[in-house]
């Protein structure tokens, strides 16, 4: 059911319409008896077809995934180089893939837990993919704990140790802070002492507020969010999606030929 505010806001479009329909005029063209003539008309008008208040929203959910979609792609596009060559995200698969996919993902999102299984699954199945992870920490003050920590262990972990680590770390159980993922960096040797410092380090801040930010150009509403070439898709959507716009990008360089 919509919302009574969407139901409202379509009235006042279509008020707006009828009101206002054609060019604006330099001087009011309605005395304020004759605006309230034509208020009274047009209400009247909506009572009797309510109808017409379901195809202003049909048309203004239209427009707005137009814009929002128009706006998308000019992000994707004047953010190609952040979205796939930042120093600071996690790369696993093949680092020269041909195609590269990029999670934005939060340590302590269910669905980000979920969606790991696919992406290693698509990892293994497919060995030229590139995956690139970004901390996208959304879920409050122990999720940025959590990504700090991720982030600085990049200055100590590579390769193959540090896509285990960002494994260990999201399969992790309950809620993750930045206690538990110093733990499970310790797990694999590295240096706390040094790693606690790095987390504060001012380029670890900005490489979350980079992240942030981008989401934000992006669109993106929550985690996981896919990136593959011109297409961003949103949630834990299953392995076959993602396998299908990863192919359709290698094919022919957009998600869908």
């Amino acid at each position: 059911m919509k919302p009574a505010l969407s139901v409202l806001s379509a009235a006042a479009v279509l008020v707006g319409g009828l009101v206002l329909a054609g060019p604006a005029p330099a001087q009011p063209s309605f005395t304020e008896e004759q605006r309230r003539e034509i208020g009274a008309v047009v209400k009247d008008y909506l009572l009797k077809n309510p109808e017409v208040l379901q195809d202003v929203m049909v048309e203004l959910e239209r427009r707005q995934q137009e814009t929002q979609t128009a706006a998308r792609q000019v992000a994707l596009k004047d953010s190609r180089k952040q979205l796939l060559g930042s120093p600071r995200d996690i790369v696993a698969g093949d680092p020269s893939g041909d195609v590269t996919l990029v999670e934005f993902f939060d340590y302590n999102c269910g669905y980000c837990k979920r969606a790991l299984a696919d992406v290693r699954a698509l990892m293994k199945n497919d060995p030229k993919l590139r995956v690139v992870l970004k901390d996208f920490p959304v879920l409050g003050p122990e999720s940025v704990e959590a990504s700090r920590v991720s982030l600085a262990v990049k200055n100590q972990l590579k390769g193959d140790k540090l896509f285990d680590f960002h494994v260990k770390l999201m399969e992790t159980r309950g809620r993750i802070n930045g206690e538990r993922a110093i733990a499970v960096a310790r797990e694999l040797g590295v240096d706390t002492a040094k790693l606690q410092r790095d987390m504060e380090s001012a380029e670890v801040k900005q490489a979350i507020q980079d992240n942030v930010v981008l989401g934000d150009k992006l669109g993106l509403s929550g985690t996981p969010a896919f990136v593959v070439g011109d297409e961003v898709i949103s949630g834990a959507v299953g392995i076959e999606p993602l396998r299908k716009t990863v192919a359709g990008v290698r094919q022919c360089g957009r998600a869908v030929c």
